[in-house]
């Protein structure tokens, strides 16, 4: 919004200072800066409304340390995430960006859906909430919306250089969506390129970066590839976007750890997004030159503020939690980002917390049933699921937990990071 209007008043004012507003990062820094001043400041006030009309957690009895003091802690938190995360990108982004639009989208979208899910939880009385396959309509809807725009809009393309008078095409579900452009490198040497619509993607530790379109050949046949090809695409989609939004939700299990994560993997998606939209950065370090992907850098400035800023009153002892409000919108924001800025193939390591959480519990489940089954008996392999109780079962403090899960998220970060050079 302010984008266009200091535009407005500098190209027909003359305005001194409007033209900082074109700079992507000061957008960016403004975004954060905001975001934090919506969790800290208008969510105390939230938290307050929500203790007032005795908007609490009901705390199931799972014989953990510290549990029964948690009960009637406000729940809902997440809204404060949602608002401090839409309110600096609709300021400061532009937001007819396709990235953006599809950003906020999934931020309002899988809100929503948690949204019920709490609300029936702590007015409906019921703790079992929203029933499990209407929050997996939820995801997979979310799914197709993404797919399919990142699949067939014509503003969702990639950067080629021309070689002999032509980009290099990959394979038949590509296809040229710009005139030729020009630009200059870091040297000052001139460069035509176009833009081209593809469902590649980053191949971590790879040099190259094509879609396996031959693979898909191969079993579908070359008649019928190019029409199965978005149909499995969506599909991958579909399952990045559920599974990434359970292992948030999952992982929202003690004070601090999911907002804390989540904060991590936007700071990480945040850099792929910047260099992967700034031509500069993407020639010299040889990754794939993203058009209009920079925009995105403001709607994460917004998410990594907004989850710090919450973090303030998420922390142990919490003040506030965030409900499947919250957590299923963090998972599908950070699986969205990871889809749009191509990394996809990084995300069990920029989701690595998520990943061991959502295992855990997978794991511990088979065993269970697969013994009692063989044995008669149930038997587990930790000592509750997911890994944060374990953990807190063998007598670790919350914090003690959240902390190391930190650090080895910062680590999975750094590793993912590298993948832009190590290659």
């Amino acid at each position: 919004m302010l984008y266009h209007l200091f535009t407005y008043l500098r190209e027909n004012f003359g305005m001194f200072g409007a033209g900082v507003f074109y700079y992507i990062t000061f957008r960016t820094a403004m975004a954060i800066i905001l975001s934090l001043i919506i969790t800290t400041v208008l969510g105390k006030r939230l938290i307050n409304y929500l203790q007032k009309k005795q908007i609490g957690e009901t705390v199931r009895d799972l014989g953990l340390a510290g549990e029964n003091q948690k009960k009637g802690t406000p729940t809902m938190g997440g809204l404060i995430i949602i608002a401090a995360i839409l309110i600096p990108t609709l300021i400061f982004a532009r937001v007819e960006n396709v990235y953006i639009i599809l950003m906020i989208v999934s931020t309002i979208w899988l809100g929503l859906v948690g949204f019920i899910d709490d609300y029936i939880k702590v007015f409906k009385k019921d703790k079992e909430g929203l029933a499990g396959r209407f929050k997996i309509m939820g995801q997979v809807g979310l799914g197709i919306i993404v797919g399919l725009t990142l699949y067939y809009n014509d503003n969702v393309a990639v950067s080629r250089d021309l070689y002999k008078g032509a980009p290099q095409i990959y394979n038949p579900t590509e296809e040229v969506v710009s005139p030729v452009k020009t630009r200059k490198d870091e040297q000052g040497k001139t460069h035509q390129y176009v833009w081209v619509k593809s469902a590649t993607t980053t191949i971590p530790f790879v040099k190259t970066h094509e879609m396996s379109y031959e693979g898909i050949a191969a079993i579908f046949g070359e008649k019928n590839a190019k029409a199965v090809t978005p149909i499995i695409y969506v599909l991958f989609v579909i399952f990045i976007i559920t599974a990434v939004s359970n292992g948030a939700n999952i992982t929202d299990g003690i004070d601090g750890l999911a907002t804390g994560v989540s904060a991590i993997a936007g700071i990480c998606l945040g850099i792929f997004a910047y260099v992967s939209g700034n031509h500069i950065f993407a020639n010299y370090l040889g990754i794939m030159h993203i058009p209009n992907l920079g925009e995105l850098s403001i709607f994460i400035g917004a998410f990594v503020g907004a989850c710090v800023g919450f973090l303030w009153y998420n922390a142990y002892p919490a003040q506030v939690f965030m409900g499947d409000t919250g957590s299923l919108a963090l998972g599908g924001i950070i699986a969205s980002l990871a889809i749009i800025v191509r990394k996809e193939l990084l995300i069990p390591i920029i989701c690595g917390i998520f990943l061991v959480e959502n295992l855990s519990v997978m794991v511990q489940v088979a065993y269970f049933k697969y013994t009692k089954k063989k044995y008669g008996e149930g038997r587990r392999i930790f000592l509750m699921s997911p890994l944060h109780h374990h953990y807190q079962k063998k007598g670790y403090h919350e914090s003690k937990i959240v902390t190391r899960f930190f650090i080895i998220g910062i680590i999975l970060a750094i590793t993912s990071i590298i993948t832009l050079k190590l290659r």
